[in-house]
């Protein structure tokens, strides 16, 4: 799941740029991936874009709108794929939406990050991982903006990460992931507090919950049949809303004309 986008292009007189999506916000990472790659002639360009899962509560999608963006506009227009990817990049990047999403889902499968950067400047690996995992909304958006411009925010950021990313770079694995991903849970307590709680509440012996960076909601792993019926039942109990979703084993890509109609 994430985002889709569609663009529409055509010479004409006049120049003319128009946004068509499912939500209500004004996506203006979006905006800037179309304003940097719109081409200098006089055209006419529609871009339609349709979420699959909420913005504004750590799930990627402005980094999935910017990079969906940018390569339906290289795709119609013509423009290597690497501009598109590095434009997304940045205008993620400055905008606010995150610092680092673009480069996580050019790939598929469990992702770790060596060093900054969308390839080949920074240093992405992606392993297999099959599998599914549960999202889980638990409260309204958090403005990730704000608090990414926030350097005391960042600091406490980077103390909760680098002890278990030290342990996760020695040895990368699913399980280690999700350990290290509750412990930068617990010791970040981006909070509020009932989210905090809902994520206690739903962790077993066979089931990892985290929280999404950033946003109030959860991501759920379970190890085995048996705790992912558990892990239904309780969210069932909850009512929290929540989707179960496949880990894509590739990342973002254009489809083929015989996968578009």
């Amino acid at each position: 799941m994430g985002v889709h986008a569609v663009v529409d292009w055509r010479p004409a007189e006049r120049t003319s740029v128009r946004l068509r999506a499912d939500v209500a916000d004004p996506l203006p990472i979006s905006r800037e991936v179309v304003r940097r790659l719109a081409p200098s002639r006089p055209s006419a360009l529609q871009l339609t874009l349709k979420h699959d899962l909420p913005i504004g509560q750590g799930f990627g999608m402005s980094a999935a709108g910017a990079l969906a963006t940018g390569l339906a506009m290289a795709s119609a227009l013509g423009l290597p794929r690497q501009q598109a990817i590095e434009t997304a990049h940045l205008a993620d990047l400055f905008g606010g939406g995150g610092l680092g999403g673009v480069s996580a889902i050019l790939g598929g499968g469990l992702e770790v990050r060596e060093s900054p950067g969308v390839p080949p400047w920074g240093k992405v690996r992606h392993f297999p991982c099959p599998g599914s995992v549960f999202l889980i909304v638990a409260g309204s958006p958090l403005p990730s903006p704000r608090l990414l411009r926030n350097p005391q925010f960042l600091r406490r950021v980077q103390a909760a990460a680098d002890p278990g990313m030290t342990r996760l770079g020695s040895r990368p694995s699913l399980r280690r992931f999700l350990e290290e991903a509750e412990r930068f849970t617990d010791a970040l307590r981006v909070g509020p507090a009932e989210v905090l709680r809902r994520i206690r509440a739903l962790r077993s012996k066979n089931v990892s919950v985290a929280q999404s960076m950033l946003g109030r909601s959860l991501f759920a792993i379970s190890r085995t049949s048996q705790a992912r019926s558990e892990l239904v039942r309780r969210l069932e109990s909850t009512r929290l809303s929540a989707v179960e979703v496949g880990i894509s084993a590739r990342g973002a890509f254009v489809p083929s004309m015989a996968q578009r109609f």
